[in-house]
């Protein structure tokens, strides 16, 4: 009866949290360990799974027009929320079992869990008592995952009317999913500002770092560059880094009549004159494309390359520590995935490296961008 009720004020208070398009992000002062060992890691992965997972289990007792109000919208595809939830508790289960191999190093946050049904019971049962070593950072964590749902909850309810990254349109779409487990590939988006444009930068700084990464780039952006410098200069910039493209504008790919050209466009500046970075990936604006497009993009030898973790790092949205730290807690969260940083905000100048950093000793490993997307 206690569980019970503790439970049912828990969800009063899920209903009354932030107000719709609240970016999520999370202090990771307040977990009380460094992230500097596997084990480590999977005690704080564990820890961010049960979390997600208590909330995710507290969504499902919304009813429809509940969940609509609670997204700030006026109907919602229940199907394709219903579809979402449906993969979170699929990756949750698939992630907790990779994360729960090192409980005889570790113990900490280590239950008994062997499918579906047991995830879902240990979820409606977590909590943290009020001496637990990390209570400082239990309500913090509920605030983001509680948040950070919502995010996605709202992507869901608006697709395929309203396209993002939430979900695929078909096979030749690829996000972080199927990944193997402590990968990460690190991806960098343009933006519709010319400047700062921050790619010289992030390149030289990876080269140094031994890693790599997937730069989406717009078409007009490689002209301006072109105009202003020779191809060996550019060839140089993006030395040993991989390139997509975005289009020739950063602009909806869903209502803009151009499209076809913008990406074909795009694709032959790029591989005419990078051709050794060129991938044949096509990242769409925002994730905003449409879901009839596979003929076209399999003709064009292309496939569409989504995210999985958005550092939020658009202007105004989150300051570089807010935006490393949510990046932090999606990948303890998710365990392998695509993370999607602005290289157009300094920002990720921050952002980036600290989350190398941070990640060092944890046993995670950096995708190169060759293979990322295979």
């Amino acid at each position: 009866m206690r569980i019970a009720f503790l439970f049912a004020t828990w969800l009063l208070s899920f209903g009354a949290l932030a107000a719709p398009g609240e970016v999520a992000t999370l202090d990771r002062s307040t977990w009380p360990e460094q992230l500097d060992s596997p084990t480590l890691f999977d005690v704080a992965s564990r820890a961010e799974i049960l979390m997600f997972a208590r909330v995710l289990l507290a969504s499902e007792s919304l009813d429809e027009p509940s969940l609509a109000q609670r997204l700030g919208l006026r109907t919602i595809n229940l199907e394709a929320v219903n579809n979402l939830r449906q993969r979170l508790w699929q990756r949750l289960l698939s992630n907790y079992s990779f994360a729960q191999r090192s409980c005889d190093q570790d113990a900490s946050f280590c239950f008994l869990v062997e499918d579906m049904d047991t995830l879902r019971q240990q979820a409606a049962k977590f909590q943290l008592s009020d001496d637990s070593y990390y209570i400082k950072w239990a309500e913090p964590s509920r605030l983001f995952h509680a948040r950070y749902l919502d995010e996605q909850l709202r992507k869901a309810a608006l697709f395929p009317q309203s396209s993002s990254e939430v979900d695929r349109f078909g096979d030749h779409e690829r996000n972080g999913a199927t990944m193997n487990d402590r990968l990460f590939l690190l991806t960098f988006d343009s933006a519709a500002n010319a400047t700062p444009d921050n790619t010289a930068w992030v390149a030289e700084y990876l080269r140094k770092a031994k890693m790599s990464g997937t730069f989406f780039v717009l078409g007009k952006d490689i002209q301006a560059r072109l105009n202003e410098r020779s191809v060996a200069s550019l060839q140089a910039t993006y030395s040993m880094q991989c390139i997509g493209v975005q289009g020739w504008e950063f602009r909806s790919h869903s209502h803009w009549l151009d499209w076809q050209d913008s990406v074909r466009r795009s694709v032959e500046r790029v591989k005419g004159k990078l051709p050794e970075n060129y991938m044949p990936l096509f990242r769409p604006p925002d994730g905003q494309r449409r879901g009839d497009a596979e003929s076209f993009f399999r003709a064009q030898g292309l496939q569409v390359a989504l995210w999985d973790i958005d550092a939020q790092d658009g202007a105004g949205k989150l300051q570089p520590d807010q935006s490393a730290q949510r990046v932090l807690t999606l990948m303890l969260l998710w365990r392998h995935g695509v993370i999607n940083f602005n290289i157009k905000q300094d920002g990720v100048k921050t952002a980036m490296p600290w989350l190398i950093t941070q990640t060092a000793q944890s046993g995670i490993g950096w995708e190169d961008c060759q293979d990322g997307f295979r």
